[in-house]
């Protein structure tokens, strides 16, 4: 009886024992392609194009408009080349941060260092991404195509500004600053070009404004890791007041395209108050003692900021 029972403890311990090895087995097997997909469209967050793609749009409609004529063959290849753009950036952030976002309790559960999706997709995302940029670049005008090098060099390269400059979030203003450049010269080229660059040095000083908000939750994190930021340079009040002061330069360059482009009216000028409004709601969720709100203020109300603004632009160039 006793060689049975330890017969049958011994029987039972090698099931178990097999069993665990089978389940951890099961947790090192790489993610399934499907697995991986829904991760990284979460992971670069699409609906993110929200932010500078309205304004791409708003350039590329007073283009279309200063040519004399709408075309939804230019309009679809510069959205594709925004999407694609964007996604080619994000993925390459992810990619180049996934180490720093591992250290950061904030952000350790992102799919890369939580390992819910591998760097090689990653890798394959960011190269394809960039090809299909650059094909659409192509279908738009030949000198977007020449371009599109340089552009990607700035997109690509912005996940590395933090190691070298505290000036980082003006290198993601500047990214996103060349879609409403690039679409103008895609449709218009370089005619009547105040335009374009007011929209771009617009975008600029917003992206760079809200990124600093953002940056503030890892004010401490970037001190500890040798990261450049404002907050981290600033401290968190000073780069606040910083923000403040980028958005209110912002607006005024929006206010300014009233001068220098015939085609925007009053619905361009409702687009402006409700801008400001929401620029200083925006800054009102947000103190140094309180950052709880940063991705309200950080995701929906700048989202509603370029979507109103584009939107009023398009209805005042066509309507």
């Amino acid at each position: 009886m006793a060689r049975l029972a330890r017969h049958n403890e011994l029987t039972v311990g090698t099931r178990v024992t097999r069993q665990t090895d089978g389940d951890s087995c099961a947790q090192d097997r790489p993610p399934g392609i499907v697995a991986q997909v829904r991760e990284t469209a979460a992971m670069i967050k699409v609906a993110h194009s929200v932010f500078a793609l309205p304004f791409a749009l708003a350039a590329a409609a007073l283009a279309l408009r200063a040519e004399g004529g709408w075309s939804w063959g230019a309009v679809f290849w510069i959205v594709w080349c925004a999407v694609f753009a964007r996604t080619a950036a994000m993925a390459q952030n992810r990619l180049a941060d996934a180490r720093l976002d591992a250290a950061n309790p904030r952000t350790q559960n992102r799919a890369l260092p939580a390992g819910r999706v591998s760097r090689k997709f990653v890798l394959v995302l960011v190269v394809l991404s960039s090809l299909l940029f650059t094909g659409g670049a192509w279908m738009l005008d030949p000198l977007c195509a020449a371009l599109t090098p340089v552009v990607l060099v700035v997109l690509l390269g912005y996940p590395y500004a933090k190691r070298i400059t505290f000036l980082c979030h003006f290198w993601l203003g500047f990214a996103l600053g060349l879609a409403p450049i690039g679409a103008w010269v895609a449709v218009h080229g370089f005619a009547g070009f105040a335009t374009p660059l007011l929209l771009a040095f617009a975008v600029l000083l917003w992206t760079g404004g809200f990124d600093v908000i953002y940056s503030c939750q890892d004010a401490q994190h970037d001190k500890n890791h040798g990261l450049h930021s404002l907050p981290a340079y600033l401290g968190v009040a000073g780069a606040l007041r910083l923000a403040r002061l980028l958005h209110g330069t912002a607006w005024i360059c929006l206010a300014a395209l009233v001068w220098v482009n015939p085609y925007l009216g009053w619905l361009y000028g409702i687009g402006l108050v409700l801008a400001a409004a929401l620029l200083v709601y925006e800054h009102s969720l947000v103190t140094p003692d309180d950052l709880s709100r940063v991705n309200v203020a950080f995701f929906t109300l700048n989202g509603l900021v370029s979507v109103v603004l584009g939107a009023l632009t398009i209805a005042d160039a066509w309507l």
